[in-house]
C-alpha cells in the first residue's frame, strides 16, 4: 500500500470518528486541531532506532504508521491504551496532566484508532518495538510510562525488551500481566473458552459486541452505577476504529501473554491501580499478583471500581497520578 493511500484511509477513518461519535462541528474542529498542534521531536539520541516522522505520525521498520498525541510541556508521561481502543482513551487524564505542567503523549497501537491496520505484526513484540520507535524518535526522557489493560502489558513488554533508560517510572491500571489466561503456571486465569468466545464475537458482530462489552467494562451492571450512553458511543466509535484483523489478533496477546519476566525487570518505582470489581481482568491474578512481582511497586485498590476506571473514576486516578509522578 503507497503512503498517498495509507493516509488517505488514516484520514477517512478520521473523519468516520467524528461522525460516529456525534460531536458538535466546532467541538471536533478544536480537538482536531489540538491533535495536530504538537511539538517539534527533538534532536535523536545516537544510536536509537528512530523512525521517520511525519507530523503526528512515525513510521515502524516495516512502513506501519503510528498516530499519536504530543500536548504541553515539562516532564513526560507517555500513555498506553486498552483493547480494543486508541489513544484517546486516555483523554481525561492527558488533559489534567497537560494543564498541570507535563507533556502528555499517546499513541494508537498499530491496526487501532488512527494508525495503520498491518496484516502482521499485531503482536506483543512488535507494539513494544513500535512504541520504542516512538519513543526513540522524540528522544524521550525520563517519561513515566502508563498503562491500562492491554496497555499495561505493552509497558511491561516495553521494558522487558528496551530496558528503563527513557524510563523513570512506571504505572499500570487495570493491567493484564502477569498472564490472564489459566495455564499450568497461572492455574487461577481465566479458560481459554473466555476468550474464544471474545473471538466469535469479534468475528461474527463485533459493532454490537462492543456496545454490549461497555456494561460490565464500565460496571454498568451494578447497583447505583450511572449509565453514561455517551460513554458508551465513544467506545464503539474508538472499537469500531480499530482493524478487525488486528483486534482479533490482539485477543490472544492480551490473553496468553506471559509478563511474568518483564515485570521482574521493571526497576522503577511503579504504581499499580486496579478495581476490586473488575469484571474484565481480575484484580486477584493480575493487579495483586503482579504487585508481588515488580520490586518497587505500590498497590492502589479502588473499592467497587471497574475496569474502566480511567472514565468512571477520572477524578480520583488524576489526583493519584499527579501525587505520583510528584512524589
Amino acid at each position: 500500500m503507497s503512503k498517498k493511500i495509507e493516509r488517505e484511509e488514516i484520514s477517512s477513518r478520521r473523519k468516520l470518528l467524528v461522525s460516529a461519535a456525534g460531536v458538535a462541528a466546532g467541538a471536533a474542529t478544536a480537538v482536531l486541531a489540538s491533535s495536530n498542534a504538537v511539538a517539534a521531536p527533538a534532536t535523536p539520541a545516537s544510536g536509537a532506532s528512530v523512525g521517520k516522522h511525519t507530523g503526528n505520525t512515525v513510521t515502524t521498520k516495516d512502513g506501519t504508521l503510528i498516530h499519536y498525541k504530543d500536548w504541553g510541556t515539562g516532564p513526560v508521561v507517555v500513555f498506553s491504551h486498552g483493547w480494543p481502543l486508541q489513544g484517546d482513551a486516555w483523554e481525561d487524564q492527558m488533559m489534567f496532566l497537560a494543564t498541570n505542567g507535563y507533556r502528555v503523549i499517546a499513541h494508537d497501537r498499530r491496526g487501532h484508532g488512527l494508525s495503520s491496520q498491518p496484516w502482521t505484526g499485531n503482536d506483543m513484540d512488535t507494539y513494544a518495538d513500535d512504541l520504542a520507535t516512538l519513543m526513540d524518535t522524540l528522544d524521550l526522557k525520563g517519561a513515566t510510562m502508563v498503562g491500562h489493560s492491554t496497555g499495561g502489558g505493552e509497558v511491561a513488554r516495553y521494558i522487558g525488551r528496551h530496558g528503563s533508560k527513557r524510563v523513570a517510572k512506571a504505572v499500570l491500571v487495570g493491567a493484564v500481566p502477569p498472564q490472564m489466561v489459566k495455564s499450568a503456571n497461572n492455574p487461577n486465569g481465566l479458560p481459554m473458552s473466555v476468550f474464544d468466545g471474545i473471538r466469535s464475537s469479534v468475528l461474527a458482530d463485533r459493532s454490537q459486541f462492543f456496545k454490549d462489552l461497555t456494561t460490565p467494562f464500565y460496571g454498568y451492571n451494578r447497583p447505583g452505577s450511572k449509565p453514561s450512553q455517551g460513554v458508551r458511543d465513544t467506545f464503539w466509535a474508538q472499537g469500531m476504529q480499530c482493524g478487525i484483523k488486528n483486534a482479533y489478533d490482539c485477543i490472544k496477546q492480551f490473553s496468553e501473554t506471559d509478563f511474568t519476566e518483564d515485570l521482574k525487570k521493571m526497576d522503577m518505582p511503579t504504581l499499580i491501580v486496579h478495581g476490586s470489581d473488575d469484571q474484565i481482568v481480575p484484580i486477584d491474578t493480575s493487579g495483586k499478583a503482579s504487585a508481588k512481582i515488580v520490586k518497587n511497586a505500590k498497590l492502589l485498590i479502588y473499592e467497587g471500581a471497574p475496569h474502566g476506571l480511567p472514565t468512571t473514576h477520572k477524578d480520583k486516578l488524576n489526583a493519584d497520578l499527579l501525587a505520583f509522578l510528584k512524589s
